[in-house]
């Protein structure tokens, strides 16, 4: 039996060492470490010195983990997720040579034994390092001045940002760092709609009501003390793709007499629709529109199912409504316009137009005509500074997004842009980039937060920071535009393989403000499971084109880092106000994505998934290439750089400088091939929807990819309680005090974490028990 085992073990080291030889030998090619070649060459002889029941066998192995420690401190220092990818291999290795080996030689036992051991407890440790939180910067000597009390008066969550102004932030304190642990479940509705789709969803809170939208735009008025439903209303909206709601608006009519409508709920859906319904009631407001419907395909051309609808809130501001929409990514040239549109709020009459191909345009186009097509759209929310009277719009791009030769001149003016249009006239008061001719799908994703920030003289500057995919934050003056903290011009990569295509040579970047999330690649930063696939990303790097930031779309695999989907996406920021503090949170994924010869495409296309929204291979009609885009992991499904993959971090706006940065979520619900490892590693999960602060010192999130909602210390970025939920969440928490009961009450929609198959549809609030 020992015989067989020693067989077995032997077979399956001679497998690793073969391996790490030809794929290390042709690392070394390719010009990277020779690390991977000699180790294999130790473990192609271990097995053999096993066999013939040399002891030198059994040593080389000891060597072997020696060799890698040391070539892990000096490529990547004691960084623990480098360190733990590279050692745990030849470790095991170790541990079962110890265990086979001297039960057919004890001779060997005792010194085996001794250095066995050692490597055990180094694996142990290295297992149990996985369960503690590592890279995390934490506050420890910057106090937070105290919030006063506002008694914890109840005051409404009537927005998606709590205000137009999104600062996510609640001056309640009944819930608070010293009570935190005692929260409970109060309520729990749900909608019914579980698919398909993606909840998203922020409830809104007036009075006495909650209200929530689902995927599909089903719409429900709950009770704020029982979450009971009160009234029901469903659009019956259908889309083909991307079906999600990121919450609804509220318009108070200050003029209606009688109580019909005078308190309405605003939403968009993803038909492409714009409707009142009576708070109250339900029902549709029949003044509004036709019978509470206003159709937003008018005067968009030709409008393919999918291809144009709204997925997040309209603005409400000024008895005006104003709305974007969302246009479908990489199909084709000549795609709906990104037209922004205020309705009036009482009527649903057009009111202004801001049509960006044409300032001509100022409300309808002309007959016959469309807006203009192929203009940047505002697929996220906007945000709106009353005393100014100003809008802030955040733009993406005019799709296709990778291909940009015959792009018109007015979608490179503006791609990637945050535009403040005058509330009344819609328009343009000032822009600013954020990136120059787009190829990289740099959307701006997210609602600008507006707040007051002290210049060097301590005078207060209105200030409007707009976060990006880039994983840059840009401050500007929300009354001018200009850049508050330093903002430079780049160079990056300007050299081109794609005919026709140009680049910009540089780029700006926020110098006087953290980047988050979006450090340089190196092949000594590659990562995986173990060393195998570490190697085989590590290959991969080396083959692929990468030049750093703004590394130019190829005939190749090219990384894009950060990747499309972040650095920073739509859940946005939450703000203190008091403590002029910003809390983020951030995805570190890359992705590959290169082009195709519109010959090679419909091959192409069969090799990878699509979901037709712009993600996997797209065709880019109109074009002469098709796309493909996938986010870049290795073979077992495991990202190919290291954790963490999403971060918290709060960033001070006095100083400009990052405070404390805690990764969030762990490998519990995943794991490789697919698998669910069910176990909580602290890897720092990529992080979707946001953060909601308040003055109770507490940040709530709930937007991972394990099943949890979480509450950090905003001073110093401890996790400090978290709540097990039936599924993932990929929305951002509210809070609201009952009007009826005086509680406070946290509430999140969960219907599934991103990229999970498991799906629901509840709506839970979190409160303290009576007696606290």
């Amino acid at each position: 039996m020992r015989k067989i085992l020693l067989f077995l073990l032997g077979l399956l080291i001679a497998i690793i060492g073969i391996s790490f030889v030809v794929a290390g030998g042709y690392l070394v090619y390719l010009g990277d470490t020779s690390f991977y070649l000699i180790l294999g060459a130790i473990y192609c002889i271990t097995p053999i010195l096993l066999y013939k029941n040399k002891s030198i066998g059994l040593y080389l192995n000891y060597i072997a983990v020696i060799y890698t420690l040391i070539w892990a401190i000096w490529e990547r220092g004691f960084n623990f997720w480098a360190m733990n990818s590279r050692i745990m291999l030849p470790l095991g290795i170790a541990i079962l040579s110890t265990l086979v080996f001297c039960k057919r030689n004890s001779a060997v036992k005792r010194i085996a034994y001794s250095l066995g051991g050692l490597c055990a407890i180094f694996f142990i440790c290295m297992l149990a390092g996985t369960l503690v939180p590592h890279n995390t910067i934490y506050n420890e000597t910057q106090a937070f001045k105290k919030h006063s009390s506002n008694l914890n008066k109840p005051e409404n969550w009537f927005a998606y940002g709590k205000t137009t102004q999104g600062d996510r932030f609640s001056s309640f304190t009944q819930i608070n760092k010293d009570n935190v642990k005692d929260l409970q479940v109060a309520w729990m509705y749900n909608t019914g709609d579980k698919g398909p789709g993606i909840d998203q969803n922020t409830p809104l809170q007036i009075d006495d009501k909650v209200y929530t939208c689902s995927r599909n735009n089903h719409l429900a008025a709950i009770d704020v003390d029982t979450g009971k439903p009160i009234w029901t209303f469903s659009p019956d909206a259908k889309s083909p793709i991307w079906q999600r709601c990121r919450s609804v608006s509220y318009y108070y009519d200050e003029t209606v007499d009688n109580t019909v409508c005078k308190k309405r709920i605003v939403m968009t859906t993803i038909d492409a629709r714009l409707i009142e319904v009576d708070a109250d009631t339900g029902k549709p407001c029949k003044d509004f529109g036709d019978k509470g419907t206003v159709n937003l395909k008018q005067d968009m051309g030709t409008v393919t199912p999918g291809f144009y609808f709204q997925t997040s809130s309209p603005l409400v501001a000024r008895d005006r409504i104003i709305v974007g929409g969302w246009v479908v990514d990489n199909q084709q040239v000549n795609e709906p316009s990104g037209v922004i549109r205020a309705f009036d709020a009482k009527t649903g009459e057009l009111d202004w137009a801001w049509d960006l191909g044409n300032p001509e345009i100022t409300k309808y186009p002309p007959e016959g005509k469309t807006y203009t097509l192929e203009t940047p759209n505002m697929w996220t929310h906007a945000a709106y500074d009353d005393k100014l009277g100003l809008v802030y719009i955040p733009l993406g791009n005019t799709t296709p997004d990778y291909y940009g030769a015959n792009r018109p001149k007015f979608s490179d003016e503006y791609n990637s842009s945050l535009v403040a249009l005058d509330i009344n006239t819609g328009r343009k008061k000032w822009k600013f980039q954020t990136v120059h001719h787009d190829l990289w799908d740099y959307d701006l994703p997210s609602q600008p937060a507006l707040i007051d920030v002290p210049d060097e003289t301590g005078k207060n500057i209105p200030a409007i920071m707009q976060t990006t995919k880039r994983g840059q934050i840009f401050l500007l003056n929300r009354e001018t535009g200009k850049p508050i903290t330093k903002v430079e011009e780049k160079n990056v990569p300007n050299k081109t393989n794609v005919p026709d295509e140009y680049l910009s040579p540089t780029q700006p970047y926020s110098t006087g403000m953290p980047t988050i999330g979006a450090d340089h690649l190196t092949a000594n930063k590659m990562w995986g499971m173990t060393l195998l696939d570490q190697l085989a990303c590590r290959i991969q790097f080396n083959r692929v084109n990468y030049q750093g930031d703004f590394t130019p779309i190829d005939f190749k695999p090219t990384i894009e880092q950060p990747g499309n989907v972040g650095g920073l996406n739509w859940g946005s920021v939450s703000l203190d106000p008091l403590n002029l503090i910003a809390y983020v949170n951030d995805i570190r994924i890359p992705v590959l994505f290169w082009l195709v010869p519109r010959d090679e495409y419909a091959s192409t296309a069969k090799k990878y998934h699509a979901d037709g929204t712009g993600h996997g291979p797209s065709p880019q009609k109109g074009t002469p290439y098709g796309m493909v885009t996938m986010v870049w992991l290795s073979s077992l499904g495991v990202p190919c750089v290291e954790p963490p993959y999403g971060t918290i971090s709060a960033v001070d706006l006095k100083s400009k400088k990052l405070l404390w940065q805690t990764p969030v979520g762990t490998s519990e619900e995943v794991g490789p091939l697919g698998i669910k490892t069910y176990i909580p590693m602290e890897i720092g999960m990529p992080t979707y929807a946001g953060t909601m602060t308040t003055a109770g010192g507490l940040v709530f999130f709930a937007g991972s990819q394990d099943y949890y909602l979480r509450a950090f210390d905003s001073e110093t970025g401890k996790e400090i309680w978290k709540h097990a939920l039936p599924i993932g969440s990929s929305a951002t928490p509210m809070t609201y005090i009952s009007p009826n009961t005086g509680k406070q009450y946290i509430v999140i929609s969960v219907g599934g974490a991103a990229q999970s198959k498991n799906i629901g549809d509840y709506v839970i609030a979190f409160a303290l028990p009576d007696n606290k």
